[in-house]
């Protein structure tokens, strides 16, 4: 084996934003629904953006997700209707490595059978 490529990874780390009060709600969903392996919750956190031409300040608090592809679709739309935004940060990013252990056991955490 080629010590110098990494293990391929199936795990995807989502980010959301969203207000304080409702993180917890939504993350206990996410994880209940095996949607999530896990999701941290971190924050405070200060967002500057644009909206509808104006340029905003919230403070929020940010969601750590770590799914997989196939549990993407559902989480993503999951996530949107759960979130009082019309607009949510929703982006997930490719896990290229990680400790193998943590690794499969997120896998086997969505594993519904």
């Amino acid at each position: 084996m080629n010590q110098n490529v990494p293990p391929v990874s199936s795990l995807l780390v989502v980010l959301c934003t969203c207000p304080p009060a409702r993180a917890e709600e939504i993350a206990t969903a996410l994880v209940e629904q095996r949607l999530a392996a896990c999701v941290n919750i971190g924050g405070p956190v200060r967002s500057i953006y644009r909206w509808q031409g104006k340029v905003e300040k919230e403070e929020e608090e940010l969601l750590i997700i770590k799914t997989t592809p196939r549990r993407w679709p559902g989480l993503r739309d999951t996530l949107a209707r759960l979130h009082p935004y019309d607009v949510p940060e929703i982006i997930a990013l490719p896990v290229t490595d990680g400790h193998p252990d943590y690794l499969r056991w997120a896998e086997e955490s969505l594993c519904t059978e």
